[in-house]
């Protein structure tokens, strides 16, 4: 049995919908990806030690930091720049201040500056691969240790890199239902006892 033109338009629509819809859907994950594994965009790479090999060439790392117009933490480097040879770790610091009076948690949002050297900039331990909560009134120095892959001076485009900027955006996210329900039950003590 054949389908009749009108039919066969609405179902080749529908399929097209479908489709487009996958791959918008599918579309995060795999730029995520891409990014991690390339270095695309400035994103970082994730080394579990640092590099067997020290260069006799610096390169200038400089640290930015900003939070999201909705978060309230106050956030900042605590050294603005470093110099350093390429492959040697680094051990950089941020602060992070939360002025209210109530818990808030938060998620870093990372990138790297010039994009070619993202590839290159391996990240050994950092603050942005977990969520943070940061108490009321409480101050905190979180570290990010770091290098550059000595690959860098190999690289076509990279190798004339002479200063990298590491980036981190604050976003505020849920409190951790334990965090929440510790905070509401506090709360409720102090209320009683009043």
């Amino acid at each position: 049995m054949a389908m009749d033109p009108k039919s066969k338009t609405v179902a080749t629509l529908v399929g097209v919908v479908l489709t487009m819809g996958a791959l918008a859907w599918a579309s995060v994950p795999f730029y995520n990806w891409f990014c991690r594994v390339t270095g695309f965009g400035g994103v970082t790479q994730v080394a579990e030690a640092g590099s067997d090999t020290v260069l006799d060439r610096k390169v200038t790392i400089r640290f930015d930091a900003t939070v999201d117009s909705r978060m309230p933490w106050e956030f900042k480097p605590v050294v603005r720049t470093m110099e350093m040879n390429i492959g040697e770790d680094g051990l950089a610091f941020f602060e992070a201040y939360n002025p209210t009076d109530h818990p808030v948690a938060g998620q870093a949002a990372y990138n790297v500056t010039p994009y070619e050297a993202g590839g290159y900039f391996n990240k050994i331990q950092c603050f942005c691969f977990t969520e943070q909560v940061l108490m009321p009134g409480e101050r905190v120095q979180m570290p990010v240790n770091f290098f550059v892959d000595p690959a860098i001076v190999d690289d076509r485009d990279a190798k004339y890199v002479h200063q990298i900027t590491l980036s981190y955006t604050f976003y505020q996210i849920d409190l951790p239902e334990e965090v929440q329900a510790s905070w509401d039950a506090g709360k409720t003590e102090t209320t009683s006892v009043n």
